[in-house]
């Protein structure tokens, strides 16, 4: 079983889709990341949002070769 450092932050960039080009920080390298806006509701009930959710997921090739770590759009999802 792989154990993973889950406090270790490392530097990763998000390719393509709504949040090109914008860099966050990862802990544990997950294999997905979740990017969500807010979206107007007309009318809305207390307590309750809409969100728009956009999927990033690790590029296969890691790090590429020392720098961040790279998450590309995923359009297909979900």
């Amino acid at each position: 079983m792989e154990t993973v450092d889950m406090t270790a932050w490392e530097p990763a960039v998000l390719d393509g889709g709504p949040a090109d080009g914008m860099r966050v920080e990862v802990a544990g390298r997950p294999r997905v990341v979740q990017v969500t806006y807010p979206c107007r509701v007309e009318g809305e009930p207390t307590g309750v949002r809409v969100e728009g959710v956009h999927l990033y997921r690790r590029a296969h090739d890691g790090d590429g070769g020392g720098g961040p770590v790279r998450y590309g759009f995923d359009v297909a999802s979900p």
